[in-house]
């Protein structure tokens, strides 16, 4: 309850802004949402190359994948 306040008056203080201000911190705010989703996926890739260099990963088909399990 007490984080929606808070981003309740976040967005009433923002609100209070020239539009030209508002435009910008949207586009801050997306920017770095987009590179934080950049790093992820950078870290998930890292994760799945050491997978695939270790021997942790497979191929096959539906069907090889169900024999196996």
């Amino acid at each position: 309850m007490q984080d929606s306040m808070i981003i309740n008056d976040i967005l009433q203080n923002v609100s209070s802004l020239p539009l030209d201000e508002q435009d910008f911190i949207a586009q801050t705010i997306n920017k770095r949402i987009h590179e934080m989703r950049r790093n992820e996926i950078a870290e998930r890739a890292k994760e799945a190359e050491n997978n695939y260099d270790t021997g942790n990963v497979t191929n096959g088909t539906v069907n090889d994948l169900m024999k196996k399990l």
